[in-house]
């Protein structure tokens, strides 16, 4: 289990400050996404969740705490079948279920979807998803 987060201040952190963080945070529950405060020393420093694995988190003394100045966007997806195929590309990713390919830009929203007859692979490139379908090859530009 572990915590990743964001301090939303500008400061240098000194070594062995998660450990204070954590001690704060025990018994807190976190999730991914969302902004908590934490008071050391009478003042309020706020924090952005980037990541807690698993989300929601209840945060005890075995609870891993990692400081990130950068930011991780997260999309999750769920389907009603199981997913072949996954293929980031630029754009967003490309994914198969079983004879069904679907492309979702990088918010995952669906922009294009399609069954294909007898589909073998599917290769994405800097320029566009190409489908290799029975005797067929399709070329998409996403």
């Amino acid at each position: 289990m572990r915590v990743v987060i964001k301090p939303l201040f500008e400061a240098e952190l000194p070594a062995g400050f998660e450990e204070v963080i954590r001690s704060k945070l025990v018994g807190r529950e976190v999730k991914t996404g969302e902004t908590i405060d934490v008071e050391i020393l009478g003042k309020r420093l706020h924090f952005k969740v980037l990541l807690a694995e698993p989300s929601p988190l209840r945060v005890n003394k075995a609870t891993r705490i990692e400081f990130s100045r950068g930011e991780v966007g997260e999309v999750t997806l769920e389907f009603e079948g199981e997913v072949n195929d996954a293929i980031p590309f630029d754009g967003g990713m490309v994914v198969v279920l079983g004879n069904e390919v679907r492309i979702y830009n990088r918010s995952g929203q669906k922009v294009y979807s399609r069954k294909f007859e007898n589909l073998k692979k599917v290769r994405v490139s800097e320029d566009g998803v190409v489908v290799i379908h029975g005797k067929k090859v399709t070329l998409l530009e996403p």
